[in-house]
């Protein structure tokens, strides 16, 4: 596995998507909600692609990939289902330095995706680096219930401690938050009581008498 874990600011970063059908469709969307700058060439869309370009949440070039085209832009998502294409793209992204994601051909990747879970600001990315993405997806949906809504809350207030913690110049090291983040505060989270949480995780670090 030579594939090295990161997560990407994407705001206004601009991403080419090549093709037009259900995948494409699902790919866009991933990249609209994280608000990257989205243009898609293929000569036909679905209807939900269609309704983003008539609505200006993407830019929409109604033909084939040409070579050329991957100029400007950061990344690129390849969904057309046709071999020729994928390799035509993946040498033209090596040519010019821009990632390449190819779907379902790791061959012509630099890049792949893992599975997502996401819970307010948390983010749990699933990955078995394409050796089974049937494995990925499996253990992707039995962390789902393990996640559950509590930990946009958990994450949301150890947030608003932390930028706290900052104001006042008050030092934190690993492991007095790990053992903070545990026991009364869980419970507090849990009951659905975040400021109660937020007083608790404050006094347990230092920041309240």
């Amino acid at each position: 596995m030579s594939y090295f874990p990161i997560v990407l600011e994407m705001t206004g970063r601009r991403c080419l998507v090549i093709g037009g059908g259900v995948v494409a469709e699902r790919k866009i969307a991933g990249l609209l909600e994280v608000g990257a700058a989205v243009t898609v060439i293929s000569p036909e869309v679905t209807a939900a692609i269609l309704n983003w370009a008539k609505n200006h949440s993407i830019q929409l070039t109604a033909r084939c990939y040409q070579n050329g085209d991957l100029s400007g832009h950061v990344l690129v998502f390849v969904a057309t289902d046709d071999p020729d294409v994928n390799d035509q793209v993946y040498h033209e992204g090596q040519s010019c330095g821009v990632w390449v994601n190819a779907a379902d051909d790791p061959a012509h990747c630099d890049f792949i995706l893992p599975a997502v879970i996401r819970r307010g600001e948390l983010t749990v990315a699933i990955s078995t680096g394409g050796a089974s993405p049937a494995a990925t997806r499996a253990i992707r949906e039995a962390l789902d219930d393990y996640f559950t809504a509590e930990y946009a809350q958990l994450v949301q207030v150890a947030a608003e401690v932390r930028m706290e913690l900052k104001e006042k110049s008050v030092n934190v090291d690993a492991d007095a938050w790990n053992s903070a983040l545990k026991g009364e505060f869980r419970r507090l989270i849990r009951a659905g009581r975040p400021d109660q949480a937020k007083e608790c995780l404050l006094t347990m670090l230092g920041a309240r008498s």
